[in-house]
């Protein structure tokens, strides 16, 4: 997605100017300026041996409180898509103008599967050390952080909880993949990386050789992990109660005991979660920005930011 740069101030210019300059030593090579709270940075990743982008929504006050610091929303991207994503299917510039928090936005490959890769990238360490620490370092973010996601995003996001205890007060998935072990996943995880010509077991290896590192990544395995976050799952069932929109129907269908076998272990773990699970629906984002403004008021309060 391209788009003109648009009302920006010259402090806000000079600022991502400074930050781009910081990046030489830091971490964040470019800062692109995209509208007065909206830019891209490219980040020089270690840990995928590459740069890759990270787009941010800076809070409208940004520059009037120079040393104020800031919680932040992670929102990551679905399968075959990218970090530009929720900024062009939602309207999270709009819906955050005014209230005092940054949006990150990640990159997490054209599988938008935000894991460290068997044969490859670590995208988990990108988002969870290599994109905070640039934001704690160049943009004010506080320590305070809630995440969510779609599809394979929403993945990422009970992933990085699940894995990574007490970084995120919140999480929330729509329409995610979360038990990667249940009954014709594997073969959909494998069909998700192959469809970017990628070869299957580069992502954990083999689901019954790797066993193990399957199970290490499934966020249903990993739940113990999600005690004393926030947490928020919607699902539909896609084909049974659709519309006929085969495609997206066929694949919330797909996804569908995945997320109750999640929500099951939870249960019996005595961990609370807010549930949604609908009748119908598609893997589409016509369902998925309803279900992000339902989880607001959690995301909220897991940012500490009024509703």
């Amino acid at each position: 997605m391209h788009r003109r740069t648009t009302g920006v101030s010259r402090r806000t210019v000079t600022k991502a100017a400074a930050g781009a300059g910081l990046a030489v030593l830091f971490g964040a090579r470019t800062a692109a300026a995209l509208g007065s709270r909206t830019l891209d940075v490219s980040v020089p990743s270690a840990a995928l041996g590459r740069s890759a982008p990270v787009r941010l929504i800076l809070p409208s006050g940004f520059d009037a409180e120079p040393t104020r610091t800031y919680p932040v929303l992670y929102l990551l991207h679905g399968a075959h898509d990218d970090y530009t994503s929720w900024t062009r299917e939602t309207d999270i510039e709009a819906f955050t103008a005014g209230r005092n928090l940054i949006v990150a936005m990640p990159d997490a490959g054209p599988t938008g599967i935000p894991s460290a890769w068997r044969g490859g990238p670590d995208y988990e360490t990108f988002q969870l050390k290599e994109v905070p620490a640039l934001l704690a370092r160049t943009y004010r973010a506080s320590g305070v952080r809630v995440v969510a996601g779609v599809s394979t995003g929403g993945y990422g996001a009970m992933a990085h909880a699940a894995r990574h205890p007490g970084m995120f007060t919140a999480a929330a998935s729509y329409s995610g993949i979360l038990d990667t072990m249940a009954p014709g996943v594997p073969a959909l995880m494998d069909a998700i990386v192959a469809r970017e010509n990628l070869v299957p077991a580069s992502l954990w290896g083999n689901p019954f050789l790797n066993l193990l590192t399957w199970r290490d990544f499934n966020p249903r395995d990993r739940a113990a992990g999600l005690r004393g976050t926030s947490l928020y799952v919607s699902s539909g069932s896609g084909l049974a109660g659709g519309t006929g929109d085969w495609l997206p129907e066929a694949l919330e269908s797909a996804l569908w005991p995945s997320a109750h076998s999640f929500a099951d272990t939870l249960a019996l773990l005595r961990i609370p979660v807010t549930t949604h699970f609908y009748a119908g629906g598609g893997h589409s984002w016509a369902y998925w920005k309803q279900e992000f403004t339902a989880s607001w008021p959690m995301l909220a309060r897991g940012l500490g930011v009024p509703e």
